[in-house]
């Protein structure tokens, strides 16, 4: 008896290991000799990625369009679908997957991924954006999965391509061309990405997770509100939260100059002025320095030169310091003090290019000319 089940339990292993040799797959070639493919682009924040095969033409010039692709919609023969669109390559699904929301051709996407059909015509291409990405190729087609309809005019291209392929053209900061390229055709369509709202949308995601437990993020988030003008309601909330004792802030420079300019873009310059008083005795030597020279950018000679003068002060016998001496009493129209500081910063200047800008300083205010 304890041979007979020592047997069946051979037996079954030998079984089990039978079926999984059958039923594992080697590496090989795509089927039909296709490429598979993957391209992928940065518009902003936002990663669209495409996953495709690769047909060649092979030697069937003037017989693709039309002929080997169909127009319209097909009954394909094989699975359920009996109206099936182009799969937009070759094999599998081609996938198109995007990592926030975006628009194309004007028409609003969500962030996610799809199987990407198109329905060809030489006048007009319908393109099908599906929550069915999944299946193969387009033989399990269904409608009611679409989740986007748009259509685009085909181009005809100046010469032929021999492998499909699908290239980003046209790129601007806040849009590209996806261009699909094969024979002597292209089907273009344009992703359009808020920049700025996915960006703010994106610092309130992560703002909840382990990197909101620093005052830099918080500051971060408040800055490119500031810079962009927008958010700024709720970028002043960011404020308060990095300049918190709970996240370390508290005497940072740069957390509250964040907050003086939120205030200022809000139109609360004397908040804004206030709020830079507290900031000023957490600044560094270079903080002072470059805080100056956004305010003679602003042509606001004055307070540009109370903030040099603190600087030196408090740092009379190091090289910035005096430059920026230099440059206060320039913003003001004291040259001759200016020059004075020039030629002592010039003495204490580190490095040639140093030298050479407090050469140009001394040279300029000779010449009675403002060296801001």
């Amino acid at each position: 008896m304890k041979k007979f089940i020592k047997a069946c339990l051979l037996l079954a292993i030998f079984q089990f290991a039978f079926t999984g040799l059958v039923q594992a797959q080697l590496t090989a070639l795509p089927n039909g000799g296709n490429k598979r493919a993957t391209v992928s682009e940065g518009i902003g924040i936002t990663n669209v990625t495409i996953n495709y095969s690769r047909p060649a033409v092979k030697k069937r010039d003037g017989h693709i369009w039309g002929e080997l692709i169909p127009v319209g919609y097909v009954d394909q023969g094989f699975g359920p679908s009996k109206s099936a669109p182009w799969r937009a390559g070759a094999n599998e699904n081609t996938i198109i997957e995007f990592s926030t929301d975006v628009k194309i051709e004007g028409q609003a996407l969500a962030a996610g991924k799809y199987g990407f059909f198109i329905a060809y015509d030489p006048n007009e291409c319908t393109l099908i954006f599906s929550k069915n990405y999944g299946s193969w190729g387009s033989f399990y087609y269904k409608p009611d999965e679409d989740v986007l309809r748009v259509k685009v005019k085909p181009v005809a291209a100046d010469k032929s391509v021999e492998w499909l392929k699908y290239e980003f053209t046209d790129q601007t900061p806040t849009s590209a061309v996806v261009a699909l390229q094969w024979e002597k055709l292209v089907i273009p369509f344009k992703i359009d990405v808020d920049v700025t709202d996915t960006q703010v949308a994106s610092f309130r995601k992560e703002l909840r997770s382990e990197k909101g437990f620093n005052w830099e993020s918080w500051d971060q988030a408040a800055q490119y509100c500031v810079q962009n003008k927008t958010n700024l309601d709720e970028a002043l909330l960011w404020t308060d939260t990095a300049t918190s004792v709970n996240f370390g802030g508290d005497k940072s420079f740069t957390a509250w100059s964040t907050k003086a300019s939120v205030l200022d873009g809000l139109g609360r310059s004397t908040e804004s002025a206030e709020v830079m008083k507290k900031a000023l005795p957490f600044a560094s030597s270079n903080e002072l320095y470059f805080y100056a020279r956004s305010l003679t950018r602003q042509k606001k000679g004055k307070e540009a030169f109370d903030i040099f003068k603190l600087n030196y002060d408090k740092h009379p016998n190091e090289f910035l310091p005096n430059a920026g001496m230099a440059r206060g009493y320039s913003a003001i129209g004291d040259y001759k003090k200016a020059l004075t500081f020039a030629q002592k910063a010039h003495e204490m200047a580190p490095d040639k290019p140093n030298k050479d800008i407090t050469a140009n300083f001394i040279k300029t205010l000779q010449e009675g000319k403002d060296i801001n």
